[in-house]
Parts: C-alpha cells; structure tokens; sequence
C-alpha cells in the first residue's frame, strides 16, 4: 500500500492480519548551539535545525480516530513540535507485546531519530502529510 498521508497509516493498521500498534514519536526542532551564522540565517528562514525527540507515544490505531484529533492531542502537550515519527509494531494476540517490548522499540526511534537514522520510519508534518528528510 502506498501510504500518502497519515489516513493510510492507519488504514494500513486497521487492516493487517495481526493487531498493530502504532509507535510515535512527535519532534521539535531546535538549532544547534555550535550553529555556523549560515545555518542559523536558514534556520530563521524555516530551513535546518536538529530533531528533538519530544514526546513519545504507543496507541492502537482504533485509539486514533484521525490526524487532526492526533495532532490537537499532542499540540497540548508540545505545542512546538513540528514532526511526527511513526512506526507499526504487529503482536500475535496470544503474544501481546509487553509494555517493555514497547518502549524498548520507542527508545531505538529516538535514538535513531537523535542520530538522524530514520530511512525505517515514516515522517509526517503537522498536516499529516509524509515527508523525506534529508
């Protein structure tokens, strides 16, 4: 499936053979302190900037009715934040993964996410829509 905004997310969620669980991470952007004055001049023009992990979080995808409810969730909690880091994590019913096995996963986005590793995930924007960083 061609996943061309966050609906077919979870609509690819909603429809595999195993219950899924959706791995998030929502992520601010911040600017380097050892920023060159270049960086920081594209920086102010909306261009550059570290991801920050911000906010980490695991639903079902039935727990998500839509992006925007998504969105306006994590808003009050981290009203900066400017990406959304995604990933699905399937479990045998009989084998539910643990709480654990999820935030061990969790951890390994954001340290990916920290080392800027992230060709595995999906990234979207505040409007939902998926973006390639470079």
């Amino acid at each position: 499936m061609n996943i061309e905004n966050f609906a077919d997310l979870l609509q690819a969620a909603r429809t595999q053979a195993l219950p899924q669980r959706l791995l998030l991470v929502f992520a601010s952007v911040e600017l380097p302190e050892d920023a060159s004055p270049a960086q920081r001049a594209g920086f102010e023009a909306g261009q550059g900037g570290a991801l920050v992990p911000a906010l980490c979080v695991d639903k079902s995808p039935y727990e998500v009715p839509s992006f925007e409810a998504l969105a306006q969730e994590a808003t009050q909690l981290i009203p900066d934040w400017r990406f959304v880091v995604a990933a699905a994590m399937s479990a045998d019913p009989q084998n539910a993964a643990s709480q654990a096995e999820v935030d061990a996963c969790l951890q390994a986005m954001v340290q990916a996410i920290k080392r800027g590793d992230m060709d595995r995930y999906l990234v979207f924007d505040r409007k939902g829509l998926p973006l390639v960083l470079q």
